[in-house]
């Protein structure tokens, strides 16, 4: 699931939620608004059963996916769309 949060100037809050469970193990939101760099955002359990992970955006377009622990790569069906590089955003 994606929320999106609306702040003060231009920039948008895009928190990045999952069940805690699915997939199993470290997920972390890899995408072109950090450099496709696993580990950099990195979905952080809490106590409702989901892992989130929030970040500041600027308007535009981006891309994402949500890797897994042994290399898993995951879509987010929440996203404005799915392409052939992934999840795409648009803020």
């Amino acid at each position: 699931m994606i929320k999106r949060s609306k702040l003060f100037g231009n920039k948008t809050r895009i928190t990045f939620c999952l069940p805690a469970d699915q997939p199993a193990g470290p997920v972390s939101v890899v995408g072109t608004f950090n450099d496709w760099q696993p580990g950099t955002h990195e979905l952080i359990a809490r106590r409702d059963g989901t892992r989130t992970i929030s970040v500041q955006l600027e308007p535009g377009e981006y891309r994402f996916r949500y890797l897994g622990a042994g290399g898993v790569w995951l879509d987010d069906e929440h996203a404005d769309a799915i392409g052939p590089h992934g999840s795409e955003l648009r803020v």
